[in-house]
């Protein structure tokens, strides 16, 4: 609660009718599994963060961010208006509108996090801006299944983000679990092969809309309707006359198919190859840093990723702007060092290649209880 919230006051004030009564004197105040002299550490931590005002937003690098995306969005419109709906013209106001799409992504991402302005109330209405009005999607969907990562990262089945079967089995857990129960939808030894084929183009064109659209209609968002219908229709404004409905809709989720790959690898990258459990009910800090990884920082890596290449300091702390992720990331660093956890930073290719290497590991553990039950019960059958 105080991780993902701007006002501890406020927190109090919704955890206050939860309290059930104060432990007695000789009783821990915490789980008896988890490491004290950690937690007070971290508590430490955040406390000289916050001296540090590392949780105050730069609105100069924000507001740069936002103006790049509006100056693409209205470059793409003029280019087509200027020159026309020519093959030359759509390819290049489609790699604009790619780049637009994909920092609308990364902003809203801050923004959903709370971390761009001081209230909420603000956060929330730029991110309906930049995730429904920008790019189509429904932010009560986003938070609803982003959030639960959050809490529980890589822990199976609560975080929704690993629990992508059956078209993806992940982990050790979830492929065991499905070859014993003789499972199998599709091949999931080739897992790692149609990854490329299936889970990086159709993430957001396909997964991503779907899901936003079944929520918003089962749950009756209507204000989520409205904000995403404004997607589309500035789209048919602006460049139906050039395009027509069918060609505007095919150009939108030709952006949207372009946009899904660099997505998927940032996404994807810091969290499938880590370790995955069920819950072991560990400290915030443990549970953050074993699920997660960061990718080496470089000029192009942090603009590509939007500083989720710190996505170990971004899990710590979800409120902090991003671009103060550079500068605690030494004391993070040395905390997981005193406490002897692992702080994993890689290089961005390799972090890339252990998605598919670690589809490839799941899909062999698949393999091999799926075949293990068959065999077992052949014998059985025999005997």
């Amino acid at each position: 609660m105080r991780a993902t919230h701007l006002k501890p006051d406020i927190v109090r004030l919704y955890l206050k009718p939860l309290l059930i009564g104060e432990l007695a004197p000789g009783e821990p105040s915490q789980e008896r599994n988890k490491n004290s002299q950690l937690v007070e550490d971290f508590q430490e931590l955040q406390r000289t963060l916050e001296a540090m005002n590392m949780f105050k937003a730069n609105w100069v690098f924000l507001f740069l961010h936002l103006t790049q995306i509006l100056i693409l969005e209205t470059l793409a419109w003029l280019m087509v208006w200027h020159f026309g709906n020519g093959w030359l013209v759509t390819i290049f106001i489609s790699f604009l509108l790619v780049i637009s799409q994909g920092q609308s992504s990364f902003l809203q991402h801050d923004t959903g996090h709370l971390s761009m302005f001081t209230k909420s109330k603000w956060n929330h209405l730029m991110q309906k801006f930049l995730l429904s009005h920008l790019k189509g999607l429904s932010t009560k969907w986003w938070n609803y299944q982003h959030f639960q990562h959050h809490v529980k990262p890589n822990i199976y089945p609560k975080d929704p983000d690993i629990n992508v079967g059956p078209l993806f089995l992940v982990g050790d857990l979830q492929p065991v679990k499905y070859g014993k129960k003789k499972i199998k939808y599709i091949d999931y030894e080739k897992q790692h092969l149609y990854f490329y084929m299936v889970g990086i183009p159709l993430l957001i064109p396909v997964y991503f809309n779907m899901k936003s659209v079944q929520l918003m209609y089962f749950q009756r968002y209507w204000d989520d309707i409205a904000w995403v219908s404004s997607f589309y229709i500035r789209y048919f404004i602006t460049l139906g006359p050039f395009y027509g409905i069918f060609g505007t809709m095919l150009l939108i989720y030709v952006v949207k198919f372009l946009e899904s790959p660099w997505m998927t690898y940032v996404t994807q990258m810091s969290h499938i190859p880590m370790k995955m459990s069920t819950e072991e009910n560990r400290n915030w800090f443990s549970t953050q840093v074993l699920a997660t990884c960061n990718v080496e920082q470089s000029f192009f890596n942090d603009w590509f990723t939007e500083h989720l290449n710190f996505q170990i300091e971004h899990h710590l702390f979800p409120t902090m702007p991003r671009h103060n992720y550079h500068k605690v990331a030494p004391l993070v660093r040395s905390l997981c060092a005193k406490h002897g956890l692992p702080y994993v930073s890689k290089p961005m290719l390799e972090a890339f290649g252990d998605i598919v290497r670690a589809l490839k590991k799941s899909a062999a553990l698949w393999r091999d209880a799926y075949y293990e039950t068959g065999n077992r019960s052949s014998a059985l059958t025999h005997t």
